[in-house]
């Protein structure tokens, strides 16, 4: 039961009454892209509030206010409505009947599986590619924060109704894949002559290529120094990715995450879709020959202009235009990348999204325009961009060295806190904004502790029925009316606010908000609790049993919703702490 959907619709028939009773002349369509009809930002302003008079003053060439008044009588005719109200500039605040909170608990109760259900993505295909790190080595604490926002956002988005397609595109093409193969050659070479070897500045240091080394000798024995180099290079190569992709999915499995496809940049560049790009770009009039300027903050000593094959972006909104071919004949990076959205788009039919760290901000304009140009408009990307995890003990900074191939992995930081903790912690923060995981806090029992604090109400929420002795899946509610109390009525207006938050976090593409709610709903329900010392509001009234059954109502549907919540999130819930 969205009951902000409900009354969104009761809000369109008014506006549709209103605009004919007064022979007013605007779009409604164009209207309702703006309306807006959400809590207000104080409570003692009501229960729902609405732009609508703000949106139509331009149109009507009145002011808000003046509209405001006039709409209000077509909003005192809406159900259950109580009250309604102007305030600032022309919001109209709407209050109900009381009634009608504790009829969404019954709601709740009768219908615990579908009530918050959402349908904003049925028979529509998305394909969200995220993670993507170069497999030159184990994921590490940097790539955390992309893995569980983008797995976060196919769970959120698969809740309401998308066909979601998790996808991991290898780079295993280019001069990252030949410093991997000389690396593990070193590596290899220990194991033949049993002799600890230098790494060289510009190759992998990390002790992880040791494992590659033995599975060569292992493989191979001393054979690979006998074989030719193109031999060599390619055995060194395949069991160097299979190694490490092995372990990179390894630590997606100990995070919950298991991807539906694996794209080789290799197969893209080796099949036929840079040549179908070319084609489709080329019957568009979109190439052309010529010579970029030169990039700004470049040094001009290093800086050749040269003739290349460019493709007009800017006429897709990028800030420039972009070289698809090298002076040499080559395919530029961006070519690759343009086939390998030509491939998804052909796989998925549907739209996009696209999960990147802060260091490729840059690459969005470019990417947007490839896809407008190949799709003609008709696929939706969306590219959100993962700003950085700062690693912190007990608020003080951890020092890494990628030089020394010494940094915290991802594996670490699971083994060290688990892995509901870093999927929650990494949602605190909106993806765009950094984020501190300091190990110490994050383990602490305290408010302080989001994660700990969320997982605590749930496991209140089961005390309480383990005390009543009543289970939580037999509970049928008897008398909603006596759920009456004003702090028991924040408690429901705010549950009631959960199908809402699920539609604005999947269509903003912001599983932070899942995050958000649970921390305020988690905060709301354990001031409730504490309130029963002072004020006598107590869950288990010893001598009412009909009170004490809608107040546990009212404790299952606050169970209910923090598991949906953490459902989404990949967590799992803890009924007794």
């Amino acid at each position: 039961m969205n009951i902000y959907k409900i009354y969104f619709s009761h809000l369109i028939d008014a506006v549709e009454k209103f605009k004919a009773d007064f022979k007013y002349s605007f779009n409604v369509e164009d209207t309702l892209k703006k309306l807006t009809l959400e809590p207000p930002k104080n409570s003692i302003n009501g229960d729902m509030s609405t732009n609508l008079a703000m949106i139509l003053s331009k149109d009507l060439k009145l002011s808000p206010k003046t509209i405001a008044n006039n709409f209000m009588i077509y909003i005192s005719n809406l159900p259950d409505v109580d009250n309604v109200n102007v305030a600032g500039p022309g919001f109209i605040n709407i209050t109900f009947k009381q009634h009608i909170w504790p009829n969404f608990i019954s709601n709740v109760i009768q219908n615990t599986e579908n009530w918050d259900r959402l349908e904003i993505g049925k028979g529509k295909n998305i394909n969200i590619e995220f993670i993507s790190a170069n497999p030159t080595g184990p994921l590490h604490a940097g790539h955390a924060r992309g893995a569980v926002f983008g797995d976060a956002l196919a769970s959120l988005l698969t809740q309401v109704g998308y066909s979601v397609t998790r996808e991991y595109y290898i780079n295993d093409a280019g001069n990252q894949i030949e410093k991997l193969v000389e690396s593990s050659l070193l590596r290899y070479n220990e194991q033949v002559t049993n002799k600890s070897i230098d790494i060289p500045d510009g190759l992998y240091p990390g002790e992880y290529l040791k494992v590659v080394g033995k599975t060569l000798f292992e493989m191979y024995g001393d054979e690979l120094q006998l074989d030719n180099k193109e031999k060599v290079f390619e055995k060194v190569r395949s069991v160097s990715l299979e190694v490490i992709m092995g372990m990179i999915k390894n630590d997606l499995l100990k995070l919950g995450i298991e991807m539906d496809v694996f794209t080789s940049e290799k197969e893209i560049i080796s099949g036929n879709l840079l040549t179908e790009i070319f084609k489709i770009l080329e019957s568009k009039n979109l190439i052309f020959h010529g010579a970029l300027d030169q990039p700004k903050g470049t040094d001009p000593k290093n800086w050749e202009k040269r003739e290349q094959l460019l493709f007009k972006s800017s006429e897709y909104g990028d800030d420039s235009d972009r070289a698809l071919k090298k002076s040499d004949g080559t395919w530029t990076y961006f070519a690759t990348d343009m086939a390998y959205h030509l491939d998804k788009m052909n796989r998925t039919k549907g739209d996009l999204i696209n999960v990147l760290g802060a260091d490729h901000i840059g690459y969005i304009s470019r990417i947007n325009a490839a896809v407008s140009a190949l799709s003609n408009g008709s696929v939706e990307i969306d590219t959100k961009v993962c700003a950085l995890v700062n690693l912190l003990e007990d608020g003080k900074p951890i020092k890494m060295s990628k030089r020394a191939g010494n940094f915290v992995t991802l594996s670490d930081i699971i083994n060290a806190v688990g892995k509901d903790v870093v999927r929650f912690i990494m949602l605190t923060r909106r993806n765009d904004q950094s984020l501190d995981f300091d190990f110490k806090k994050v383990m602490e029992k305290s408010k302080e502790n989001p994660v700990f604090y969320v997982q605590y109400a749930h496991a209140r929420c089961s005390s309480i029925f383990r005390s009543s002795k009543v289970k939580e899946k037999e509970l049928i509610l008897k008398n909603p009316k006596l759920l009456k109390d004003r702090f028991e009525i924040e408690l429901i207006k705010f549950i009631a606010l959960w199908p809402r938050t699920l539609e604005l976090a999947a269509k903003n593409h912001e599983p932070h908000r899942i995050c958000y709610y649970l921390i305020e709903l988690s905060s709301i329900f354990h001031s409730l609790w504490n309130k029963g010392k002072d004020n006598n509001i107590k869950f288990i009234v010893q001598d009412d049993l009909e009170l004490t059954n809608a107040r546990l109502s009212l404790v299952k549907a606050v169970a209910l919703t923090i598991r949906k919540g953490l459902s989404i999130l990949k967590i799992e819930p803890i009924f007794e702490m």
